[in-house]
This record gives structure tokens, C-alpha cells and sequence, in this order.
């Protein structure tokens, strides 16, 4: 919000009330001449003089001999990406030439002075940070950026980018955005300051400086009214008549701040000429600033120059460096709006789509808003700009232009399945489930007696496993709905396609094998052939130990192929995961997971790369990372109401606690994974937890505990089909058969591993096989396997599995008396447990050395449960029963970061949920790292 004079006293440069704001924040740059690389987000109310401290610190910064560069969002502005960008990057148009080729083509593409494809987001927010790198080893550089939540997605991405990488650099970074407004920058991590309102002795000094003409009387109720609010303090008083400020008439009564303050701005845009009203119609409507877009809509009817009145009355300034117009305060804009009739707003409308040819998406939504009945045409051009919004990870853009489509659409079954589609895109990506329900109900109101859509289908499959988890009513009513669509099975239908990649998720969650046969048939007749990805997907996540390794070829090209969609990069994602191909592409799901955070890509599908990192985490024993993904994920879980994933991530935290022996953690989440999947028929879910108990059973030596989990998960002599998660237990169930003397069904569930087709998927998955085959092999013929096993090429990429063969390894050569050998193979594994942290697998390596007649460090016993101080705080926080956002409040961070603490702090304790949090707070001996 522009408050650019809202506490500038006009006989002085002076910020009434403002020495110690401006004290700290001259502090935090270090008030040298030069800035030192650091960032500050200034937040406070509506009014408060946000915009006034920057500009006086932006002004003490050229002073000192610093380049300052400006940008300020706009309330219409914030649907064109890199607009913001485009603002702050215009006096360095020239400069772009120090940078290499592809950043500077990057560059120019996305701030709108070249042409190309759009570039990729990390490119450009690295050719940006690296332009300002350059320019501010010449010149210190300060942003100075208004107004955050009305900036567009992208170019918020792009700042939050550069804002956590200025340490070092001769670049500073502030910006304000108003408080309570949600924004798309993502502030977590990076220091904040809120500006509060003046106190009652600066609200009377600023009253009588801009306002000496006020009696004292009608100062008093102003500044009684404003509650220290700038704006309103300066601004009020010029709505009262000459009588009226020196009480010779009754000052009005006064309304609530914000419609005093809207009702303000409206008599001001009133009393300007029709032709200057016209134009920031036009421009509060456009919503980019543009001056030519703006001059071109209104031409015949008003021109530049017929702003000046606008200009003189502190309503608008114009730029003459970038042409651009810009609201002194975004109030002014919506004041313009609502002070014309409708008919008026759909002329300026129709104006700027007329003037919009090469611009589809903003001319499709002007169209839609210049429609005054049902247009079929308009809805087409909506919902294509839809679809375009969908591809860049716009999710929420996509439903509110589907859902204006819809609005336009003649035919009741067109708007039915626009509705449906939006209800759908909400669910699948946006993370709207409420506004998705909505949706789909105001779909089937349309058309109650229509055949459903595929899209409603799939939204309402979505919908009742995330509230109901009844898997078994959404597998029906999805695979219903495809027998009974007309869709002809064609390849190229978009929303078949997307209701059988559902389908994959709902057969995998059933985890019974009879609910893939439909889906196979449905795969089977689409024309003229299934899609790439579909077709991948179906044979490397479906029953990849007999399908997977056909699809390996064509699974690399979607790899090396799978650019920045993030519905295609989760679905790469999870064709990969039983092939073991996460971490060739983990570059992708980091740079997702990182637009997440920034709120530039949809929550479903942060959760979904967050998902792949855990699993990739812990197969390559980064289990701390693992640990961190599996927390973050079920903090927003929880924040978006995504109830039925939490599952996984909490499959994720149970493994990793059975693989350092915490059994108490593991065994609660597991628990807990099996409690909520049992009664919803999600027995993928169960499997999974079978395999963590499997784990954990088998670090504390329980091995007829651990053959009985792996039994339940895969039965012996077979590797499960269409139960993948099975492969991963294969080498457990052998060890486990074999510490019980089950040598027969150990031996027959190493001949299903051999022959099933595990090892043509992975190293990893070849590690296993040659293990079980090892194991199972009597005397010195086990040599031989093992070291074939232990020198399968890429196999150290997994070092808990492959310790653990080293381990199964070295006991067999110390039985065959090979003693010196022995000891280097339990060398080996005792080393790698102990970098892993697998206390159960330590202290097994290390017995196993002390009998090979070498002294080994002895086992650890566990200690006190390590909190940092600052997880003590937050716990004990939350067990008094505050929310996060209260907490957050207190200790100045975001609830999303209170969340993610949170579920790391949960397996610390042995628990699942904050109601456990007092008991096991006041039970355990609780020790403070740092």
C-alpha cells in the first residue's frame, strides 16, 4: 500500500515519529556507505507509513553514495508474471550485456524486451542475482520494493530467491508489504520488522504540522479516530469542510478506518474530469501500469496528458523513464472502479481486449469480463488460458479462469464440466479442498441429472479419500466413470488421461492386486497408444519385480527430458521411485519443493516432491534430510488439510527411526499409520508400515517379530505383485527366515528374488538379490556371492544396504575361519553404520568384530532426548495448548516453520501429535543441544 506522505512533514524531510524505525533500520544496513549483504521485510497496517520510511531510507542510501532501484506491486498487476521485475530491472535494461548469453536471453525474456520460450524460474532469479552481483561490485546497490503482496507470483519468487543470498555482497534488500495481507514472497528465514502506529504525541505533532488550520478540538477526535495511523491522520481532515475543521459545523460521525479511508479516496477520483476518470479506469482495470496498453484502450476518448489533474491531486504519478502509471495508493484504484456503473467497467474492458492481441491470456480475461450473457467463444478463450496457467504451475489462476469460463459457458453441460474441472484442478494441485467442494457441488447443481464428468469423478475420488480415506467407493466411482465416459478411449482426452493417473494412485493405495486389472485394460485400449508418461508409470510403479525394466529406456528420456511442469516432475517422480531413480532428477523435485515454499507452486505438489526427497533421502542415507522433508511435509499436510498424505511422511520418519533403533518412535508411527489405514481399506499404507517394523524388529534382534512382519508384507517363496514396497523387505524376509531356522522358505524367497526381474531395475535392487542368494548358500559358495554383490557398479550410492551386506558378509568369512578378511568386510560396515548413525547395526558389527578377536568400540547406549533450545520452547509452547500461529507470534517466525519444528520434534520424543507433548515433556530426560 503506497503511504508515500503519510508522516512526511512538508516543511521538512523529517518522518514524524519515526527516529527509532528508522534507527534500527540504519543499523541493520550497517549506515556505512556501503551495504553489506543483508535483507529486511518492514510490515505494518494499512496506512502506517510503510512507504514513507522507505523512501526516506532510499533516500539516505543515495546520499551515501548507493544505487537504489524501486519496484512497487500493483493490486491488477499481480496476474502478469515478472511485472514486478520488469519495474525494478528497467534502469538496468542496458546493463544485461555483462551477462553471459543464456542469462542475459533469460533476462530479457522475462522482464518483456526479448522474445523466446519462457524461461525456466531458477534461471531467471540466478541471471538476476548474478546481473546485481556484477553491477554492485562497481556501485552498492539497494532494493527498495513496496507494496510485496501485490507483486506478481513471479516475480516474488524471483526476490525471495535473491534475498536469501546477499551475505557478502554489496547489495541490500527492503521491502513492505501490509500486515495480515497473504503474499506469495516467502519470508521465512529472513528478519522482519513491523512498523507500528505513532503514539499520541507524534499523532497530535503530525496533525498540527499538515493541518495548522484544524481547531484543537477536531485534532483530538482525528487523532481518536485514527488510532495512530498515519494515513488517516494526514488524509481525514481534508474530507471536512473549511466550517467543519474549525468546528463551525458538526464533523460527521466516523466509520470504520478502511471505509472512512475508501470513501476518502472515492471523492477525491470524483471530482476529476470524465477524460482523466477514464483513463484510470482503464489503468486501475489493466492493471500493469503500462502506458502504452493504457493510452491505446482510450484512444479517441482520452489521452496522456489528460492525467495531470490525476497527478496534481497525489492520485497517480507516472513515470516518464519506463512510461509506466502507478496508484499513489491501490485504494485509489478500487475507488475508480466502484465510482462507474457496470456498463462502464465492460466498455473499458472490452477497450483493453481489443488493444490485447498478443497478450491471449489478459485479452481472454478482459473478454470474460466485457461479456454481458453467455459467450462460447469467450469461455473457449478462458478456459485455454486456463490450461496455459495449469502448465506453469498457476493452479489457483487455472481454477478462477475456468470457473469465469463456466460463468459464460450457453450449454449447462460445458459449465458443468468447466466447474467440474475447476473443482478438480483445486484438488489435484491448488490446495483449495473447501473451494474445491464447492465447485463440484455447484457443478452437479448446474447439471443435476447429467452424466458426470471424468473431471467431477476424479475430484469427488479425491475428495472422499482425503476426508473419508474410503479407498475402495473412490476406486468404484473413478473407474465408473471411465467404463461409462464417451471418450472413445481417445489418447488425447485430457481428462481421461488425468483420471487414470488417479487410478494408479488409488490401485497403489488399495494394494490389492485385483484393482490394477480395469486400469490395465483402460491403458490397453486407449488410441492410437497410451501416452509416454502414463505408460511408464503403469510399468515401473504398478509391478515393476515382472514389468519395470522395459520402461527403463524410455523412463531415462522423461528424466533427461522433464522440465519445470510440476505435475510432470511429481509423476517422473513416481515412475522413478521403485527403479531407484529419484536422485538423478533430484534437482527438479529441490527446485519444486523451493517454488512451494515460495508459493509458486501448487501445495499438492510440493507434498509430492517432498514425498520423492524423503524416499531418495533415506535410500542414500541422508537421514537427517530425510527427517527434515518427512516434517516439512506433514506441517502442511496439516496447514492445507491434506489428511490423507501424512501417511507417507510419517512412513519416512518410522524408517528412519527403526534404522537408528529407535524403536519406541518407529513403532508409535507405525502405529499410528496402521490405526488410520485399517478401517479405509488403504493397505498400501499398511505395507509400507510393515516394512518399517520389519526394520525396526530386525535392529533390535527380534528376528521372529521381524519374519512375521515381512511375511505380512510379501509371503515367502514370492515377491508380492503389484506390491512394490515388497522388493525393498526381500533381503529382510531371507535374514529374517534364516535367524528363526526357516532355511527352506529362506531359500525359496531368494529364488523368487532371482527370479523375478528386481535386479534389472537398480543396483540397489541387484545388491539385495545377490545378497539373498549369498545368505542362502551354504559354506564358501557364499563368498563368491557376496563379493559379486558387493562389487555391482553404483551400489555405494546406498550405504545402509550395502553396510549391511558387508555385515552379512564378514560374519560368513569369520564362520569360514577367514579371519583377516573378515574383520576388513566388518571393518567396512562398522564405519559406514556408525556415519549413518544406525546404532542397532553398530553395536551388531562391532560384537562381530570383538569375536573375530578385534576390539571395537562399544555401542553407545542411548542417552537424553536431544531438543535444541529452540525446540524446548517451542514444545513446551504447544503442550500449553497454543496454536501455531499463536506461537509463532511469540517468537516472531512463521507457522509454517512452528509446524515443521513440530514434527520433528515429535519422533525426538516417541510421539505422534502435539496431545502427547505435556507427558512426554515431564517423563523424559530432556537434554539442549547448542
Amino acid at each position: 500500500m503506497n503511504d508515500l506522505d503519510s508522516t512526511v512533514c512538508p516543511a521538512s524531510s523529517r518522518l514524524v515519529g519515526r527516529d527509532s524505525d528508522l534507527a534500527f533500520i540504519h543499523f541493520f544496513f550497517d549506515s556505512n556507505s556501503e551495504v553489506h549483504g543483508a535483507a529486511l521485510l518492514l510490515s505494518g497496517e494499512a496506512g502506517v507509513g510503510k512507504t514513507a520510511v522507505l523512501e526516506a531510507v532510499a533516500a539516505g542510501a543515495v546520499r551515501n553514495g548507493v544505487r537504489v532501484l524501486r519496484a512497487a506491486g500493483v493490486q491488477f498487476e499481480a496476474d502478469i508474471s515478472y511485472a514486478g521485475l520488469n519495474q525494478l530491472l528497467v534502469p538496468l535494461f542496458d546493463d544485461f550485456e555483462i551477462l553471459d548469453t543464456v542469462h542475459r536471453d533469460a533476462l530479457r525474456v522475462a522482464v518483456g524486451i526479448g522474445g523466446g520460450p519462457a524461461p525456466d524460474r531458477l534461471l531467471t532469479s540466478t541471471a538476476v542475482l548474478l546481473l546485481l552481483r556484477l553491477i554492485s561490485v562497481r556501485t552498492p546497490l539497494l532494493l527498495v520494493v513496496d507494496d510485496l503482496p501485490w507483486l506478481d507470483r513471479a516475480t516474488n519468487s524471483v526476490l525471495g530467491f535473491v534475498a536469501r543470498r546477499l551475505v557478502g555482497s554489496r547489495i541490500g534488500f527492503l521491502a513492505a508489504s501490509r500486515e495480515g495481507s497473504d503474499s506469495f514472497f516467502e519470508s521465512s528465514g529472513l528478519t522482519e520488522y513491523r512498523l507500528q502506529p505513532l503514539d499520541d504525541a507524534s499523532s497530535a505533532e503530525l496533525l498540527t504540522l499538515t493541518h495548522p488550520d484544524v481547531s484543537p478540538a477536531v485534532r483530538r477526535r482525528i487523532a481518536t479516530e485514527a488510532r495512530g495511523n498515519p494515513l488517516a491522520l494526514v488524509e481525514l481532515p481534508t474530507a471536512l469542510s473549511a466550517e467543519q475543521r474549525a468546528t463551525l459545523a458538526a464533523v460527521p460521525g466516523v466509520l470504520p478506518l478502511s471505509e472512512r479511508l475508501q470513501a476518502l479516496f472515492a471523492s477525491r477520483v470524483a471530482g476529476l474530469p470524465d477524460r482523466s476518470r477514464e483513463l484510470l479506469l482503464i489503468a486501475a482495470l489493466d492493471g500493469t501500469g503500462d502506458l502504452a496498453s493504457i493510452e491505446a484502450a482510450a484512444a479517441g476518448r482520452a489521452a496522456v496528458d489528460d492525467l495531470a489533474p490525476a497527478e496534481r491531486n497525489r492520485l497517480v504519478t507516472v513515470s516518464a523513464d519506463n512510461r509506466r502509471l502507478s496508484f499513489r495508493h491501490p485504494l485509489i484504484g478500487s475507488a475508480v472502479v466502484e465510482l462507474v456503473t457496470a456498463s462502464e467497467r465492460r466498455r473499458a474492458h472490452q477497450a483493453l481486449a481489443d488493444v490485447l492481441s498478443d497478450h491471449p491470456e489478459r485479452r481472454a480475461w478482459h473478454l470474460g469480463e466485457a461479456a454481458v450473457g453467455p459467450d462460447e467463444e469467450v469461455a473457449a478463450l478462458l478456459e485455454e488460458a486456463a490450461h496455459r496457467r495449469l502448465r506453469r504451475g498457476d493452479a489457483l489462476g487455472a481454477v478462477t479462469a475456468l470457473t469465469r469460463a463456466a460463468g459464460l459457458s450457453p450449454a449447462v453441460a460445458d459449465a458443468s464440466r468447466r466447474l467440474a474441472e475447476a473443482a478438480y484442478v483445486g484438488v489435484d494441485s491448488g490446495g483449495e479442498l473447501e473451494g474445491a467442494s464447492r465447485l463440484l457441488a455447484g457443478a452437479r447443481l448446474i447439471s443435476p441429472t447429467g452424466q458426470e464428468s471424468l473431471h467431477a469423478a476424479a475430484a469427488s475420488a479425491f475428495l472422499l479419500i482425503n476426508r473419508d480415506g474410503d479407498i475402495d467407493t473412490a476406486y468404484r466411482l473413478l473407474v465408473g466413470a471411465i467404463e461409462a465416459g464417451g471418450h472413445g478411449y481417445d489418447a488425447s482426452d485430457g481428462a481421461l488421461v488425468e483420471a487414470l493417473h488417479l487410478l494408479v494412485l488409488l490401485c497403489w493405495y488399495g494394494g490389492d492386486p485385483k484393482l490394477w486389472e480395469p486400469l490395465r485394460d483402460f491403458v490397453d485400449r486407449l488410441t492410437p497408444r497410451p501416452p509416454e508418461l502414463l505408460w511408464v508409470v503403469t510399468q515401473t510403479f504398478a509391478d515393476p519385480a515382472r514389468t519395470g525394466p522395459p520402461a527403463l529406456p524410455r523412463l531415462a528420456e522423461l528424466i533427461a527430458t522433464v522440465g519445470d511442469d510440476p505435475t510432470r516432475v511429481v509423476r517422473v517422480g513416481t515412475a522413478s521411485v521403485y527403479p531407484d531413480r529419484l536422485g538423478d532428477f533430484r534437482w527438479a523435485s529441490r527446485r519444486l519443493v523451493e517454488q512451494g515454499r515460495a508459493g509458486t507452486a501448487p501445495v499438492r505438489r510440493h507434498l509430492g516432491a517432498l514425498m520423492h526427497l524423503g524416499l531418495d533421502y533415506y535410500h542414500v542415507g541422508q537421514w537427517d534430510d530425510a527427517a527434515q522433508s518427512a516434517a516439512e511435509g506433514l506441517a502442511l499436510c496439516e496447514e492445507h488439510d491434506y489428511r490423507f498424505f501424512a501417511w507417507y511422511f510419517q512412513y519416512v520418519q518410522a524408517v528412519v527411526a527403526a534404522a537408528r533403533g529407535d524403536v519406541t518412535t518407529s513403532a508409535a508411527l507405525t502405529e499410528e499409520i496402521v490405526r488410520w489405514a485399517t478401517p479405509r481399506g488403504a493397505h498400501g499404507a499398511r505395507f509400507f508400515a510393515c516394512h518399517a517394523r520389519t526394520l525396526a524388529a530386525l535392529g533390535s534382534g527380534d528376528f521372529e517379530t521381524a519374519y512375521q512382519h515381512a511375511c505380512a508384507l510379501s509371503p515367502p517363496g514370492t515377491v508380492a505383485p503389484y506390491v512394490p514396497i515388497a522388493m525393498w523387505g526381500t533381503m529382510d524376509l531371507v535374514e529374517a527366515a534364516l535367524r528363526t531356522g526357516r532355511d527352506k522358505e529362506a531359500a525359496a524367497h531368494a529364488a523368487a528374488m532371482r527370479a523375478s526381474a528386481m535386479a534389472e531395475l537398480s543396483p540397489r535392487l541387484e545388491l539385495l538379490v545377490l545378497a539373498g542368494e549369498a545368505l542362502t548358500t551354504p559354506g564358501e559358495g557364499a563368498v563368491a556371492l557376496f563379493e559379486r554383490a558387493l562389487s555391482v557398479p553404483g551400489q555405494e550410492r546406498w550405504p545402509f544396504d550395502a553396510a549391511r551386506v558387508r555385515l552379512f558378509h564378514g560374519e560368513r568369512l569369520r564362520r569360514l575361519r577367514a579371519t583377516t578378511e573378515a574383520r576388513e568386510q566388518l571393518t567396512l560396515a562398522l564405519e559406514a553404520f556408525q556415519r549413518l548413525g544406525a546404532a542397532p547395526w553398530v553395536t551388531r558389527a562391532a560384537a562381530e568384530l570383538r569375536a573375530s578377536g578385534q576390539s571395537a568400540p562399544t555401542a553407545a547406549r542411548p542417552g537424553p532426548v536431544a531438543l535444541t533450545a529452540q525446540e524446548v520452547q517451542i514444545a513446551t509452547l504447544a503442550a500449553t495448548g497454543l496454536t501455531n500461529k499463536q506461537i509463532a507470534e511469540r517468537l516472531f517466525l512463521s507457522h509454517r516453520t512452528i509446524g515443521t519444528h513440530l514434527y520433528q520434534i515429535y519422533p525426538k520424543l516417541g510421539i505422534t501429535s502435539r496431545a502427547a507433548l505435556r507427558d512426554a515433556l515431564s517423563n523424559l530426560d530432556i537434554s539442549q543441544d547448542g
